[in-house]
């Protein structure tokens, strides 16, 4: 495929600075033809401090500069929360290896203590693991996280006003507590004496979908991140001061398809790069179910359907259930430690 589009830029900080005004009405129009068209956009004016950012990315480069055995110390087999450090090329997108390692953090919780009918995605709930060799890695993460919910809520409100809702539509859905995900993760470059086997291929992350609701990603200037738009793969080429923001399966499916969760991919840096980015994903409550949105005559005449064409990978309107699928099926290693009750059902 041949790249023939540019991302679009939008600007928030005439939205945050007044919604009801003109130019923040203006910001409401163009946000929700982007989620109805590419479904990818860079941003701007989006008020996080920089030098957050900053030191962020510099724990991710600590924590990706340490040996192996350390990093170990925190591998996500350990629980049953995939929370914690996945091995290279341990996690898998479409049935093939991804040649990227992580850290996923969520919210901090303790255990929850099953019931017999509860529901099984409640043992994703528990605390993370914070690598002991990088003591400000979580301090750290934790003030990002702050910062980066208020700009959810604050992206969630425009696209409610957007899509003829009041601007607090959303709410309902992330109470008591939003499920927030962060992934801090490396893409290094692959080499028949780095891969298993000799087997090089391009695959950092192979094409995907998001599984809830919004997605920003924070993004080093090695680029590699793809999108598929209208059949070309667009490169979202780094940006300084700029988060990639894209939508999850929730929207789509709660639109009836006016919204797109589009796919998208990260191809391997060249031979002696690596590529360091932080992704930010801000979902409903793990027990909320995502109600069809009456939309405006006007805005449900151009909705396609919102379920995934293959029956296989069916949306599910209770957001825990739809993560528990993505987890199930990218990280096999702790399905197989944890979850062996289920792999049959799946």
């Amino acid at each position: 495929m041949r790249n023939v589009q540019t991302l679009p830029t939008l600007d928030l900080s005439a939205f945050r600075a007044d919604p009801a005004s003109e130019a923040g009405r203006t910001f409401v129009d163009a946000l929700r033809e982007v989620c109805h068209g590419p479904g990818f956009c860079y941003l701007t004016g989006h008020g996080i401090d920089p030098e957050v950012e900053h030191r962020v990315m510099s724990s991710a480069r600590e924590f990706f500069a340490l040996p192996e055995s350390e990093r170990l110390s925190i591998v996500n087999t350990n629980t049953p929360h995939f929370r914690g450090y996945t091995i290279l090329g341990m996690e898998h997108t479409g049935g093939r290896r991804d040649w990227r390692d992580q850290i996923d953090i969520g919210p901090e919780r303790e255990p929850y203590e099953l019931g017999p009918d509860d529901p099984a995605y409640l043992r994703l709930r528990g605390p993370n693991q914070w690598p002991a060799a990088v003591p400000a890695m979580q301090e750290l993460v934790t003030a990002w996280m702050d910062q980066m919910a208020g700009l959810g809520d604050v992206i969630l409100s425009a696209l409610a006003l957007g899509l003829g809702q009041p601007g607090t539509h959303f709410e309902q859905f992330m109470a008591p507590e939003p499920e927030v995900l962060v992934k801090i993760i490396r893409y290094p470059s692959q080499t028949a004496d780095t891969v298993a086997g000799g087997e090089v291929d391009d695959q950092g992350v192979g094409l995907h979908g998001d599984s809830g609701l919004i997605t920003f990603i924070m993004q080093d200037d090695a680029g590699g991140l793809q999108v598929q738009v209208d059949g070309d793969l667009v490169d979202a080429t780094p940006v300084a001061g700029t988060y990639i923001l894209n939508l999850g399966e929730m929207l789509q499916v709660a639109t009836n398809g006016y919204l797109r969760a589009t796919k998208h991919r990260v191809v391997s840096p060249p031979p002696g790069k690596e590529r360091i980015s932080v992704a930010y994903f801000y979902n409903p409550c793990m027990n909320s179910s995502m109600e069809p949105i009456a939309l405006p005559p006007e805005l449900a005449a151009e909705a396609v359907g919102g379920q995934n064409p293959d029956p296989t990978d069916p949306v599910f309107a209770t957001y825990g259930e739809n993560w528990l699928k993505f987890r199930l099926r990218s990280h096999p290693d702790v399905a197989e430690k944890h979850y062996a009750d289920l792999l049959t059902d799946r």
